[in-house]
């Protein structure tokens, strides 16, 4: 994205992949809840199958975690652009094999484009219809012509999309869920189906690509199963009794009482605790500012000014997170703690008055509680704010004076630890006369719910890079609020907001996007759309001791093993 990639013609693998590592073995991994779809790019893809978009489908370039956002070739074998990014060529690599040994062509990526850019998930379509027009001119050359698209991060995104085979795709009922098994260009194919319960794949013995730099190293194992179970709990019992062969861990209670079971004792599993580098991004609840009791921001900021992470921190979580205080924390992208530069100052007068002087002198961080559960300071200062947004105290009940309305709402939450921290939150809301009801649904409906942006209140998760661009489109733009199963949860819906991400994929250079960058980051926070959670500082994780993986990781993967063990291999007996 900006600057000279870190490898160089003729490398033989990416850093964090052992080109040795041995193949075969079976690996059994194991998720909470069901799904109803084969297809993750439909809008009907909240309970899509774990595994397509990995090993079944792939894209023109791969990206590597060991830069910010570096990508290097894969099913293009070329690609060509002009200096200010407004063209872009890719020539395929004449290898490419769809797992039903037809070719890869230009055809395919032309069908992908034009079906995703209109059927596709909203970050598909608000991307793709920056293309102006499409040529292909042979087999193997597709041409996008970016005019006026002042987007320098496009080409990336194009280079990233899932190539779906023209004449293996169902185009006509693509916004259906389905269970028909994909075709696609990658190492595994599809090999069982259980609906809603478990899937198998099997390595694809012909993958055209197994020998290109990009991939040596990866999908080691023969066969990958997945089984999905009801709940969390189930899911770790499995875990225990070597059902499953690798885990996750995010419930710090777990991690610090939960590990100690005879296959952790006896060495048949181990667990590990391993520093994570680069961005943490944000979490925590977002208010859907749809809602009308949504609308001031003196009333968010109150809410947010009531959530004790001291307490919780000391109380529920043994101490092992940090608050965190920026969409970009732990980067050199954070505005926490920094004064606006003057370029940052520049851009935001476009916008007069939408950052606060305090976040703007890089002075402000989340209040910091006594740890009692009861900090009346922060109190009064909540109730203060609510007062100056026309709230009154009656009966100790928060009810705005002109419209005569209660300030009462639902937090939604789909499983037993986010009820307990929102039943936590809740009780600190009620303490300055604020009613949260928690509302505990099934994972189904929680799905349904969060696209179709029905709720109050919900917990939200925006992983961030190094190399923030086009996905924040999707997170936070006034397009986004208005598409189905975008992930602007809160409803932003800010020109201040929309004129920064177009600052940040238009800039040219590392100062000028870091700037852009920064005062995107004091827009979203000066906006109290979210009450900021926490994050963690290492990934917890345990295995079966007869599996392995690479000694160097990732400098910005996050986490640094994905779902799927990409680079993990099973030792041989």
């Amino acid at each position: 994205m900006h600057g000279d990639p870190d490898l160089k013609p003729g490398f033989t693998h990416l850093p964090y992949a052992n080109p040795d590592a041995p193949k075969g073995g079976r690996l059994h991994l194991g998720f909470p809840g069901t799904f109803d779809t084969l297809n993750p790019y439909n809008l009907k893809a909240g309970s899509a199958a774990h595994g397509i978009s990995t090993y079944v489908y792939q894209p023109l370039m791969m990206r590597s975690l060991d830069e910010p956002f570096t990508l290097y070739g894969l099913l293009a074998q070329t690609i060509e652009t002009n200096a200010d990014r407004s063209a872009v060529t890719f020539r395929l690599n004449p290898k490419g094999r769809f797992s039903d040994g037809k070719p890869v062509t230009s055809k395919d990526v032309r069908f992908s484009v034009e079906l995703l850019r209109k059927h596709g998930r909203p970050q598909h379509r608000v991307a793709y219809s920056k293309i102006k027009s499409i040529e292909t001119p042979d087999d193997l050359t597709i041409r996008y012509d970016l005019t006026d698209a002042n987007d320098r991060e496009l080409p990336l995104i194009l280079a990233l999309m899932p190539v779906l085979p023209a004449h293996a795709t169902d185009a006509e009922h693509f916004t259906e869920s389905t269970l028909k098994p994909p075709v696609g260009s990658g190492p595994y194919v599809l090999n069982t189906v259980e609906p809603g319960t478990s899937l198998q794949y099997v390595r694809n013995k012909d993958y055209w690509a197994k020998d290109l730099p990009v991939q040596r190293g990866f999908y080691n194992f023969d066969e990958i199963r997945i089984e999905y179970y009801r709940d969390g709990s189930s899911l770790f019992q499995a875990f225990q009794a070597g059902l499953i062969d690798y885990r996750e861990e995010g419930d710090p209670t777990r991690w610090r009482t939960g590990y100690d079971f005879p296959a952790l004792r006896e060495g048949r599993i181990a667990a590990r605790a391993l520093p994570l580098g680069g961005a943490k991004g944000i979490h925590g609840y977002a208010f859907n500012t749809r809602r009308a009791l949504f609308k001031d921001v003196r009333v968010r900021e109150a809410l947010a000014m009531t959530f004790d992470f001291e307490w919780i921190n000391a109380n529920i979580y043994g101490g092992l997170f940090t608050r965190t205080r920026s969409f970009f924390d732990n980067t050199p992208l954070s505005a926490a703690g920094r004064p606006a530069s003057e370029a940052e100052r520049l851009l935001l007068a476009q916008w007069p008055g939408s950052v606060r002087k305090d976040i703007l002198e890089g002075k402000w961080t989340p209040p910091v509680h006594s740890g009692s559960g009861r900090d009346r300071d922060l109190a009064r200062r909540a109730i203060g704010l609510l007062q100056q947004a026309g709230y009154r105290l009656r009966d100790g009940k928060q009810v705005h004076a002109a419209s005569g309305l209660m300030l009462s709402f639902d937090i939604l939450v789909n499983d037993r630890e986010q009820e307990r921290l929102a039943l936590i939150y809740s009780q600190w809301l009620r303490r300055i006369g604020v009613i949260a009801q928690v509302r505990l649904v099934d994972l189904v409906q929680y799905q349904r719910r969060r696209q179709k942006f029905d709720f109050d209140m919900i917990l939200g998760w925006w992983l961030a890079s190094n190399s923030p661009g086009n996905e924040q489109f999707n997170r936070w733009s006034s397009q986004a609020a208005r598409i189905e199963s975008s992930h602007n949860l809160a409803g932003v819906q800010s020109k201040a907001v929309d004129g920064l991400i177009r600052a940040i994929v238009a800039a040219d250079d590392k100062d000028s996007f870091t700037n852009a960058v920064r005062a995107y980051d004091r827009i979203l926070l000066s906006g109290f759309y979210i009450v900021p959670h926490f994050h963690k500082s290492k990934q917890w994780f345990a295995f079966n001791t007869s599996l392995a993986f690479p000694q160097r990781l990732p400098k910005f993967g996050t986490p640094l093993f994905g779902q799927m063990l990409d680079t993990w291999w099973r030792k041989p007996q």
